[in-house]
């Protein structure tokens, strides 16, 4: 136990200090603290007559701009973000009505959620590395794949795709990073393209539950039934009883998650077909007596901390309290019972630059909101689902409204942040299901997916690929644009074909009803049973059966049959 009155301990008293800080803002605001400038901007702008096309003109503009220095990495994605977003104000500040625009309300664009978040995660990571957990991980992982680094990549997309359906998927690739980076150089291997098969695996995985990606909690908090009623004003009640809760996250979008999971390792695996081939051998003794824990006792009290965060998380929707709160108390008493470590330590383990990256970002894409690019998005996708006659049921349009929306959505989560990109779709989901008499359920679901899988796009489409990035940076593995993009890319291209598939048939065909969802999981899981069977048959482990395929059969038996045709060809010449 520390002793508050000793003067040794001043990081200790700064750190129960902010501790009683933490506790009386979340006793006395809990509901409306942080996390409010993400999803609920609190200043009112209006742009000037005659000038809406203009600005949204502009908005564009500055986006692509922001884009080029990004992608040809002209400075540094942080300072991209922040020119961005300041030249965004400023032109904000011309097009409206109101006068200059203060600090105070620029600030209410960034969402404090995310920001906090972030932050106490940081800190809790940086206090637990010290305890050699990461490492003594990095070790049971290679000890799994028995030196195969295919093997090795399958045990690490797995777990990162279950702990991030029930974490936070940003949560769980602060915690898998740095077990990444450490087995990387262990093995002598390159970390950036284990960490890019994390953590699109990340976003795939978050998307199974409501409390696996931050579009989903959103989604879950502002379409549910009560929050659907209360909406402007009562505008949507009669949708209110469309609105969704935990458990329709898990039966309505596992499934279509399930039934990406195997092509997608199939991509990863001809995507990275030289990077993941081979094996690396290493003396299992020696690295156990090398990278074991170092402190058990820390190891055991950041933990129980770490799992009183973790159960604040899964109680987000029944207790309401913010994660960023819940984020920010567990690090500061987990540095509170820190005692081998100064407050400074720790602190030099955060990603500043990080979350000075999703500061700026936020400010752009809410500007951008104001000046109407996100709207005029909308706008443009509910003429375009009115444009699909009703059809028998309603069916045509039912079928055009989801697949829109949720490619809208991939496509635009992408290359906008998808946090913000969620909270300013969620109202014009409303709107198109009331405006083009289409039921609400698919359209939330199409949201969700495109919002979520859409992220692995680009290295800015979701919070998760900020914080990899500029984890791997820090470490002195630097992940280019382009590098992501060469794979996220074609990654969110065919997951969202997969679910648009699923979607099809679950809500168009089948009406939204349980038993095609159940089919359709059925015949994956035997799908899943039947490709490892024949891998194993072949000699194959799990992990390559899971990528088994027959284009190398095919390839030898076309050979085979040429080889046959080519010598009939030349008895038959020589015969004449």
């Amino acid at each position: 136990m520390f002793n508050l009155v000793d003067k040794r301990s001043r990081s200790k008293r700064i750190a129960f200090t902010l501790l009683l800080i933490v506790g009386c803002l979340s006793i006395i605001g809990h509901t409306t603290a942080a996390g409010s400038g993400g999803t609920d901007v609190h200043i009112e702008l209006s742009i000037k007559d005659g000038m809406e096309n203009t600005a949204i003109g502009v908005g564009l503009a500055i986006l692509i701009g922001v884009y080029i220095l990004i992608i040809f990495e002209t400075v540094h994605r942080t300072l991209a973000a922040a020119l961005g977003g300041l030249i965004a104000v400023i032109a904000l500040n011309y097009f409206t009505n109101e006068p200059a625009l203060s600090l105070k309300a620029v600030t209410t664009m960034i969402d404090w959620e995310t920001i906090g978040l972030l932050l106490g995660m940081m800190v809790m990571v940086g206090v637990i590395s010290h305890t050699g957990v990461f490492e003594w991980f990095a070790v049971e992982a290679y000890k799994r794949s028995e030196g195969s680094i295919w093997s090795l990549v399958v045990i690490l997309c797995i777990v990162t795709a279950v702990l991030s359906a029930f974490l936070d998927n940003v949560t769980t690739i602060l915690l898998l990073t740095p077990v990444t980076i450490q087995l990387a150089k262990v093995l002598d291997l390159q970390p950036v393209p284990l960490l890019i098969a994390e953590v699109l695996f990340s976003n795939i995985g978050g998307a199974a539950t409501m409390i696996g990606d931050p579009p989903n909690i959103m989604i879950g908090s502002g379409l549910s039934p009560d929050a659907i009623e209360r909406a402007e004003g009562g505008k949507y009640a009669e949708l209110a009883a469309d609105g969704v809760n935990f458990n329709d996250f898990i039966i309505e979008m596992a499934p279509g998650i399930m039934m990406t999971v195997v092509p997608a390792f199939m991509l990863l695996k001809w995507m990275y077909r030289d990077e993941f081939s081979g094996k690396r051998i290493r003396d299992v003794a020696e690295l156990e007596s090398k990278y074991g824990i170092k402190d058990y006792k820390m190891l055991t009290t950041s933990g129980f901390i770490l799992g009183l965060v973790i159960l604040g998380f899964f109680l987000h929707p029944i207790t309401h309290m913010p994660v960023s709160w819940i984020a920010l108390g567990g690090a500061v008493l987990m540095l509170l019972v820190t005692t081998r470590h100064d407050l400074d330590e720790p602190l030099e383990e955060v990603e500043w630059t990080t979350l000075l990256f999703f500061a700026g970002l936020f400010v752009l894409v809410h500007s951008l909101q104001y000046m109407g690019v996100i709207n005029f998005i909308g706008e443009y996708v509910e003429q375009a689902i009115v444009w699909f006659p009703q059809g028998e049921d309603g069916i045509i349009r039912l079928t055009a409204a989801m697949l829109i929306l949720l490619w809208v959505s991939a496509v635009a989560s992408a290359f906008i942040d998808n946090i913000p990109y969620t909270a300013t779709m969620i109202p014009i989901v409303l709107q198109i299901s009331q405006g083009a008499n289409v039921d609400l359920g698919p359209l939330i679901w199409a949201l969700a997916f495109g919002a979520c899988l859409g992220g692995n796009g680009t290295l800015i489409g979701a919070s998760a690929n900020v914080v990899m990035a500029g984890m791997s940076e820090e470490a002195g593995y630097p992940v280019s644009f382009n590098e992501f993009f060469k794979a996220g890319f074609p990654m969110m291209i065919l997951t969202t074909a997969i679910v648009s598939l699923y979607m099809v048939l679950v809500y168009a065909v089948g009406g939204g009803g349980v038993m095609w969802k159940l089919a359709l999981l059925g015949i994956t899981m035997i799908g899943i049973v039947y490709q490892v069977y024949r891998g194993r048959s072949k000699g194959k482990n799990l992990a390559e059966s899971l990528v088994d395929h027959d284009l190398e059969e095919l390839k030898d038996l076309a050979g085979e049959k040429l080889s046959k045709a080519k010598s009939a060809v030349i008895g038959i010449t020589e015969s004449e």
